[in-house]
């Protein structure tokens, strides 16, 4: 996934630094190339090797048996509704009668993908070549049918689900996705369908997701992700909260340190201090930022404490001395400055 970042305090390059951004722009454009000429997407040619699917949960939930293994998957850049089964979920993700009306569509559809009683199978797309996963151990991929068609776009062309963008655009399939989202909705299919989730009766479940703040605000991350990205490879000592690995290449440079993230929380420290935490995978190696007490009414402006909340711009730049500490990692911010937001805000967009 990609990142963007915030302008912050500019300094002029020292040699090391210089050879580090040099160094890293070539590898990253290096494997940029090797990314798009050896792992572009199939053109509906048949998967090369196939998992049988064990169990289907719902429109994006799948498990497959791999290496003897059960394996649960992402789906990459989609994002079915939740079933009723689920309760009543969040704002931005409740449970609807679309989304139960979509998991047995697609156990269904899996169902008769098997051939002769047989449990179908599937092949696994990973758009950079390499496995990753997210921070529950999921693999992070799309799924190839047997014909070569890809069902996360599927899914998007069927108005099953919204072209996920939250965590960025995708590499292999941007494109693809932004049309077949934008023809399902001209077509209101699915969920673009306005008369999707009404209730059928005054005591029917009436729960509908709301895509009109949904959507702006996934690009505004979206975009975000895409400037960070850009901006890492310029500056290879760019480093991400979330990646302990580059904070501790971040506390032992002189330099002041250029860091990109999302704010999980803030605590209110009895001495008067503001404690930011950002988000991290990696528990007690999470980045705290500290807002002094005298520094806090300069801060005031940047509603700090509000920026981890949904339709917000929550991907943030900072810039200032990362060091290693008993409970992880800290900086200071002792100026407003050294913030800055890494994208447009939704409203911005819409």
């Amino acid at each position: 996934m990609r990142r963007v970042m915030v302008e912050v305090v500019t300094h002029p390059a020292s040699p090391r630094r210089l050879f580090s951004t040099l160094a890293s722009a070539l590898l990253l454009a290096c494997a940029s190339t090797v990314h798009a000429e050896e792992h572009a997407p199939p053109s509906r040619v048949p998967p090369k090797e196939t998992f049988e699917i064990v169990k289907v949960i719902d429109g994006d939930t799948i498990h497959i048996q791999r290496a003897g293994v059960v394996e649960k998957l992402r789906l990459l850049h989609v994002d079915t509704e939740e079933t009723l089964s689920n309760g009543k979920g969040s704002e931005t993700k409740p449970g609807t009668v679309f989304g139960t009306e979509c998991a047995l569509w697609a156990q269904d559809y899996f169902k008769q993908l098997g051939k002769d009683g047989a449990a179908p199978r599937v092949g696994l797309l990973f758009p950079t070549g390499k496995e990753e996963r997210d921070v529950y151990g999921r693999l992070l991929c799309h799924v190839i049918l047997p014909d070569g068609t890809d069902y996360n776009l599927l899914l998007v062309e069927q108005g099953k689900s919204p072209y996920f963008q939250k965590y960025g655009w995708s590499k292999v399939l941007h494109s693809e996705f932004v049309a077949a989202q934008t023809a399902a909705r001209k077509a209101q299919k699915g969920i673009w369908n306005p008369k999707v989730n009404e209730p059928a009766s005054k005591d029917a479940p009436s729960a509908k997701r709301p895509y009109d703040q949904l959507l702006p605000w996934w690009e505004a991350r979206a975009i975000a992700y895409k400037a960070i990205e850009t901006e890492a490879e310029k500056d290879g000592s760019v480093c991400s909260a979330a990646e302990p690995e580059q904070l501790a290449r971040a506390a032992k440079s002189p330099e002041k340190d250029r860091v990109w993230g999302e704010i999980d929380r803030c605590f209110e420290e009895t001495n008067g201090d503001l404690t930011v935490l950002m988000r991290s995978g990696k528990g007690k190696q999470a980045l705290r930022i500290v807002v002094k007490a005298e520094d806090r009414a300069a801060h005031e402006a940047l509603q700090l404490p509000k920026r981890s909340d949904d339709f917000r711009q929550n991907l943030l730049w900072f810039e200032g001395f990362v060091t290693e500490t008993d409970r992880g990692w800290r900086a200071v911010s002792h100026a407003p400055s050294h913030w800055k937001a890494a994208g447009p805000e939704p409203s911005e967009l819409k």
